[in-house]
């Protein structure tokens, strides 16, 4: 199964541990699998989402960037 949510993060990104908190426990409730990518890893990645880290996406589409609200990523995915 491919994790329809994302969470882009990067190192030192004092926003990103909140983030995955947030996307971790919604997912978990939810019982959806998420994955985390390093935006800095990929040059096109990185040109996308740089000033808005951290990143989260369901099936492809931001649903939320800074401070990830969990009712909105909850109703992107159901």
């Amino acid at each position: 199964m491919t994790a329809r949510v994302r969470l882009y993060t990067r190192s030192g990104c004092h926003l990103c541990e909140p983030a995955r908190e947030v996307v971790a426990s919604t997912c978990a409730a939810l019982g959806q699998e998420w994955a985390e990518f390093d935006v800095d890893a990929d040059p096109a990645t990185k040109e996308r989402f740089t000033d808005q880290v951290p990143v989260a996406t369901v099936d492809g589409e931001v649903v939320g960037f800074w401070r990830i609200d969990p009712d909105r990523l909850r109703a992107a995915l159901v």
